[in-house]
């Protein structure tokens, strides 16, 4: 990936310039009971695929193809046990996300570098949330073996960027001034030109962000990484295993 560092990528990424009164926070997807069954299958799956022999692994490498490979495997897990009531129930990459009605992605990734990249919709994701809830299963492989080290429920309104949203609330907290937010986003190289940062920075004012909890760089697409919510107890965060 590209970092967002010059202009150019900046201006591309940027939305374009709206007035103040247009500014709301994003949509966050509320957890329903569907989602704690999610989170019991993915334990149930999770448990099941550690003790098996994976044949089809042995001499992988590429962390992409594990991840798809254990993705597939949990998809198919969940048809297994009906938890698809119709197709429309399971996404696919041109929408976006894996589990649309569910509002929920899952993500797979190697514990040696637990990240993973998501589609940019909106600068405000890396303040708001991404607007949908994650599953995540961090994984070791030896051979034919594959360890989840940790799975996690992540809810979408703490999907946020831990840095940018910490130092945010502090400002707000001491009544900084705007110039003083909107010198922050550009400091953090928020994909959005001057006049969006102003009108949003306002609004931000009157509606601080929430803490969260992973870290998001700028690229083409998000990158995601996930270090904070694997190794540290966080509330709302479910511990699904590990």
């Amino acid at each position: 990936m590209i970092p967002c560092q010059g202009p150019d990528l900046r201006a591309a990424l940027a939305p374009e310039p709206v007035d103040s009164f247009a500014w709301k926070m994003l949509d966050q997807p509320k957890i329903s009971e569907a989602h704690d069954r999610l989170c019991r299958e993915a334990l149930a799956f999770a448990d099941a695929f550690c003790i098996a022999e994976h044949p089809e692994l042995i001499g992988i490498t590429d962390g992409k193809a594990v991840g798809t490979y254990i993705e597939s495997r949990f998809k198919q897990h969940l048809r297994e046990q009906d938890f698809f009531v119709d197709n429309q129930d399971e996404g696919s990459a041109a929408k976006g996300i894996d589990l649309p009605k569910l509002a929920t992605d899952i993500k797979v990734t190697s514990v040696r570098q637990p990240q993973s990249s998501a589609p940019f919709r909106d600068f405000r994701q890396k303040i708001e949330g991404l607007g949908y809830h994650l599953v995540l299963f961090v994984y070791v492989k030896t051979d034919s073996r594959v360890e989840f080290t940790s799975v996690r429920f992540i809810p979408a309104e703490l999907t946020a960027d831990f840095q940018t949203t910490k130092y945010l609330r502090h400002l707000i907290d001491d009544e900084a001034e705007l110039e003083d937010l909107v010198a922050y986003l550009q400091d953090r190289q928020v994909p959005a030109d001057e006049t969006s940062l102003i009108t949003y920075a306002e609004h931000l004012l009157e509606n601080p962000p929430q803490q969260g909890y992973l870290t998001i760089s700028n690229a083409l697409q998000w990158r995601l990484q996930y270090k904070r919510v694997v190794t540290t107890a966080i509330d709302g965060v479910r511990t699904i295993r590990g």
